[in-house]
C-alpha cells in the first residue's frame, strides 16, 4: 500500500480506462437492468455491484498487484491537482474557467458562484473527499486487504451515482447511501482527528481545531462529511457552510468554524492540510 500511495503521487490517472471509471460504467449498466423505484431493488443493486469487487479483491495477494490496486483506488493526488487548478484560474482572474473546473470537484451548480463561493466549494470538497479518496481506502485496506481497499471505493462510487435525494433515487439509492455512511464512519473521524493534529502545518491551532470539530461536526446533514468539514474549518481558522445550489434545488448548510469566510489562498492551505492528513493516514494504516 505504501508503494501504491507513492505511485498515486507520481503516475497520473489515465484519461481512459481507469478502473474506478470502468466500475462506474459497469454499475450504470447494472442500474439500468435492476432499477425499480424501491428500497429493496436498490439494496439488490448495491449488493450485486459491490460484492464481486470485494470477492475479487480478496483474492489479490501479490505485492505488485496490491500496489497497483492501491494506486487505482487512491485519489489524493488528483484531488489536490484539481483543487490547485481552480486556485490557478481564480488567481488569474478567470472566473468562468474556475466555474468550469469546479464541476469536477463537486455537484453544486457553479453558474452563479462568485470567487468566494467557488473557494468555499473547493475547500469543502477537499475536506470531504480526503476521507473518501484516501483515508477510507487506506483504513479498509489495512483491515481487509485489497477487498476492503477496492470495496470501499466501490461503495463510495455507488453513493456518488445514486445516493441522491431526488425523485429517481429517493428510494433506489437509499441502500447505497446508507452503506456509504457505514463504510465512511471510521475514516471520516480519523480524517477529522488527523486534520486537528495537522492544524499547525497550515498556521492553525490544534486546540481551536479540536474545539470547532467537537462543537460543529453534528450540524452538517451528512454524518461523515460534517466531521471532515468541521475539522478543516477549525484547522484553517475559517468559516464554512452556507447555501448550496444543485440544479433547481437549494440546501442551506449551517455555518461551521470561526473566523472569516474562506478565500482563494485557503484553497492551497486546504490542499496542504489534506496532504498532511493523507500521510498521517498512511502511517496509521502501516502501523496497524
Amino acid at each position: 500500500m505504501v508503494a501504491g500511495f507513492l505511485l498515486d503521487g507520481i503516475v497520473r490517472d489515465p484519461q481512459r480506462g481507469h478502473p474506478v471509471a470502468l466500475f462506474g460504467t459497469a454499475a450504470a449498466h447494472l442500474e439500468r437492468r435492476l432499477y425499480r423505484d424501491s428500497v429493496g431493488a436498490g439494496a439488490v443493486f448495491a449488493g450485486a455491484a459491490v460484492l464481486p469487487v470485494v470477492l475479487a479483491g480478496s483474492r489479490v495477494r501479490h505485492p505488485a498487484l496490491v500496489a497497483l490496486s492501491a494506486w487505482a483506488v487512491l485519489g489524493g493526488s488528483m484531488l489536490g491537482r484539481e483543487a490547485e487548478r481552480v486556485a490557478d484560474a481564480l488567481e488569474q482572474g478567470d472566473l468562468e474557467r474556475a466555474r468550469t473546473l469546479v464541476r469536477g470537484l463537486c455537484g453544486r451548480d457553479p453558474e452563479f458562484l462568485d470567487e468566494a463561493g467557488i473557494a468555499r466549494a473547493v475547500v469543502e470538497s477537499v475536506a470531504e473527499n480526503t476521507s473518501d479518496a484516501v483515508v477510507g481506502p487506506l483504513v479498509w485496506g489495512s483491515l481487509c486487504g485489497v477487498g476492503g481497499l477496492a470495496g470501499f471505493r466501490a461503495v463510495n462510487t455507488l453513493d456518488a451515482m445514486v445516493g441522491h435525494r431526488n425523485p429517481r433515487y429517493e428510494y433506489f439509492g437509499k441502500a447505497s447511501a446508507r452503506l456509504d455512511d457505514v463504510a465512511g464512519w471510521a475514516p471520516s473521524r480519523l480524517t477529522a482527528l488527523l486534520a486537528v493534529a495537522a492544524a499547525p502545518v497550515v498556521g492553525g491551532s490544534a486546540r481551536q481545531a479540536w474545539r470547532v470539530w467537537r462543537r460543529d461536526r453534528a450540524a452538517h446533514p451528512s454524518p461523515n462529511a460534517g466531521q471532515c468539514e468541521a475539522a478543516f474549518a477549525g484547522a484553517l481558522g475559517r468559516t464554512l457552510g452556507g447555501t448550496n445550489t444543485y440544479g433547481d434545488r437549494a440546501e442551506h448548510r449551517p455555518m461551521m468554524g470561526e473566523g472569516p469566510a474562506v478565500d482563494v489562498a485557503d484553497i492551497r492551505r486546504a490542499v496542504l492540510l489534506a496532504r498532511a492528513v493523507n500521510l498521517g493516514a498512511l502511517v496509521a494504516a502501516v502501523v496497524r
